[in-house]
């Protein structure tokens, strides 16, 4: 080339460069394009910077980034109105890549201010653009006026610096695709990528394809740009409405079922991110509930779903992130051991506390609406964080079985009277539904527990108040049903139970309960059915009990005060036995599922009262 005034070869620092090299630059190519378009943004902030503190004058044209597809020419170009470089910086920045011109733009420019959003990797992010190009060139002029430069670089690194052509300050970066990587010459593809990294970069992106027909260019002479310079979460909560709330939600996570609420985080100084969080509609208990946070550095997406910047009990969440403090190409050993990112993390949690607590205080009717939505997640969060639980133990609530909620100071409140400490529930209203009826007259609050998550749940708030009981319906509560009335237990009656029950440990007792319908109840204790219940979830998980069971703790109370009792005590011991063998087959049915062998026995028993009609 005539005008060509220096060649030579890229000069690398090894111990910078290698280190990058292996650990992230060729860990996903897709990222190149999210590089040179961030370069591109990097460099429009830096003139805008200069602009602000009297360094620039500035002219008319708007600030933008040009993304354009050639596929017949195989290229694909970055262009910006940026503040370019001059021939002796790019000759710093771009041919020594381990210096940053960003870094010591900050340091001439920004002293210690941190919240630039000065990206600040055009050396090393540059030439992740040869992940996908065999030859890259760049033509660039300085805000200063100086002569275009024009620079062009094989995978090889032997590059050629000359003058270039261009009018306007600013930078363009042509990627010619090399063969193993024409998928970068698709479209849709190019399209996939500009929308997953740069929806929210804060300057306008206009993206180009020179395979589109007449018609479509005409229809794109005025184009629009591709992205949200201002996403959401840079405003003020109090000027978004629900409904730019709920746009956003579906334009980021093209999920069109409505969130239940969200949470708008604006954390200054000394965190400094901002977000929105959303509680994600969930359609039934067996649906996937890994959410989806996206990260963004200075509206530079980052990653999806950083488990060490969201608490793992509350990765259900979905929404977006924006740590400037974080380096764009993060790892996760950084994010593992950076204090910065616990303080987020633990920042995080607090705003959702909050935010229950402000729905249970001062929206309660909008809480109890989506209470059941979210109740497994709030449950798993508090046994995972005693500092969570502490934190919205006033706004857990409990469904009652008339369909109302109540706090358990609520419950409690009412109970004392009656029950003092105990909370009484049911984990099946139609299975137990003779239980229900009985405490219902008794006027006792029933609260339903019916998730496979509740019984660990329940062990856990005893365990965090050991004040509070928590009683199933079916388990030994003729206590509460009994009325005042002494009874005396009869040892022929109990023995014959035990002998139609096949069970000479069965432990009957003799109460007078405030119910006369009900002859007999079966109850097992609230230890033995957890239990239960514990070794049932562990043998479904895969876990080897070794043929490890426990015996069922059961009680059969005889209610004295049921006529068919008293009439029990008068038969024949045929008709006796038969009818006793009947009744707490029903007391069975009443408590639990029967099994095979008792169903069988159950209907012979039938059929045997019925021959005595």
């Amino acid at each position: 080339m005539e005008n060509t005034f220096k060649k030579g070869g890229i000069s690398v620092q090894t111990e910078h460069i290698f280190p990058v090299i292996k650990k992230w630059l060729y860990s996903e190519k897709d990222i190149f394009l999210r590089e040179i378009v961030s370069n591109a943004s990097d460099a429009i902030t830096k003139l805008k910077r200069l602009a602000s503190l009297g360094q620039y004058e500035g002219d008319e044209s708007p600030y933008r980034i040009d993304v354009t597809l050639d596929k017949v020419a195989k290229t694909l170009t970055v262009a910006d109105n940026g503040i370019g470089m001059t021939a002796e910086e790019l000759d710093r920045y771009i041919c020594q890549i381990a210096l940053s011109g960003a870094l010591e733009f900050v340091e001439k420019y920004e002293g210690e201010n941190k919240s630039n959003g000065i990206i600040g990797h055009f050396g090393l992010g540059f030439y992740s653009s040869f992940m996908v190009s065999d030859t890259v060139e760049l033509i660039t002029k300085s805000y200063t006026g100086t002569n275009a430069v024009h620079w062009t670089c094989g995978a090889d690194g032997e590059y050629e610096t000359a003058l270039g052509e261009r009018e306007e300050h600013g930078t363009t970066v042509i990627m010619h695709i090399s063969d193993e990587e024409a998928a970068y010459l698709e479209k849709y593809k190019i399209q996939e990528i500009l929308e997953k990294y740069c929806t929210f970069i804060p300057v306008e992106i206009y993206f180009h394809c020179e395979e589109d027909t007449e018609e479509q260019k005409e229809k794109e002479k005025e184009p629009s740009p591709i992205n949200d310079t201002t996403p959401l979460w840079l405003k003020n909560p109090s000027d978004c409405t629900p409904e730019e709330y709920k746009d956003f939600y579906r334009k980021v996570f093209h999920d069109f079922k409505e969130p239940l609420f969200w949470i708008h985080i604006n954390a200054d100084y000394p965190l400094n991110f901002r977000g929105i969080l959303y509680f994600p509609k969930i359609t039934n208990e067996y649906e996937s509930i890994e959410g989806q946070v996206k990260l963004y550095y200075n509206q530079v997406f980052v990653a999806d779903n950083i488990k060490e910047v969201i608490p793992e009990y509350l990765l259900m969440l979905k929404g977006a992130l924006d740590c400037p403090e974080l380096p764009l190409n993060v790892s996760r050993s950084y994010l593992q051991n950076n204090t910065y990112v616990a303080k987020v993390s633990a920042h995080i949690v607090k705003k959702v506390a909050d935010k229950l607590n402000s729905l249970c205080n001062l929206s309660r009717e909008e809480y109890e609406k989506v209470w059941n939505d979210i109740r497994t997640f709030v449950e798993y969060a508090c046994m995972r964080d005693r500092k969570f639980y502490d934190r919205v133990k006033d706004s857990l609530l409990m469904e009652l079985t008339d369909g109302s909620f109540v706090t358990t100071a609520d419950y409690l409140e009412k109970a004392k009277e009656t029950h003092e400490s105990t909370v009484y529930y049911t984990t099946d209203k139609a299975a137990q539904a003779q239980y229900v009826s009985m405490f219902e007259a008794q006027e006792i609050q029933i609260a339903v527990f019916d998730k496979q998550l509740d019984t660990q749940f329940l062990s856990m708030l005893e365990s965090y108040d050991d004040k509070i009981k928590y009683v199933r319906i079916d388990a030994d509560v003729a206590g509460a049903l009994k009325s005042d009335e002494a009874v005396a237990e009869d040892t022929a009656i109990a023995e014959l139970f035990k002998n139609v029950a096949e069970n000479d440990q069965l432990k009957v007792t003799f109460s007078a309960l405030k119910d006369t319908t009900v002859p007999l109840l079966l109850t097992i204790s609230e230890e033995s059915r957890r239990m239960e219940e514990m070794m049932k979830m562990y043998a479904m998980s895969g876990m080897n009990l070794g043929g490890m069971s426990f015996p069922r703790d059961e009680t059969l109370t005889v209610n004295t005060a049921c006529p068919l009792i008293a009439k029990l005590g008068e038969m024949e011991e045929d008709k006796q036995r038969k009818t006793a063998a009947y009744l707490y087959r029903l007391a069975q049915l009443s408590q639990r599922k029967l099994s095979a062998e008792e169903l069988q026995s159950f209907l012979g028993e039938s059929y045997s009262i019925l021959e005595l009609l």
